[in-house]
């Protein structure tokens, strides 16, 4: 049996932790961040938890993570 493909786009978005959940980053930190406010740009940074029914669709994506 040959091995699975591991999908390109989740492999560089989205990282597992030790527990087994998945984490990414929020979008919109990228450009245009001089009229964001402050707390708008605090709320963005840091690394954001997925919702397990897309845990279990991303387990599809990265069978080996």
């Amino acid at each position: 049996m040959p091995k699975m493909k591991s999908h390109s786009g989740a492999k560089k978005r989205f990282h597992k932790t030790a527990t087994g959940k998945w984490r990414h980053q929020r979008a919109g930190k990228r450009h245009l961040l001089a009229p964001m406010s402050s707390n708008r740009s605090r709320f963005l940074s840091g690394k954001n938890e997925l919702i397990p029914v897309d845990g279990r669709m991303l387990d599809k994506y990265l069978p080996y993570k």
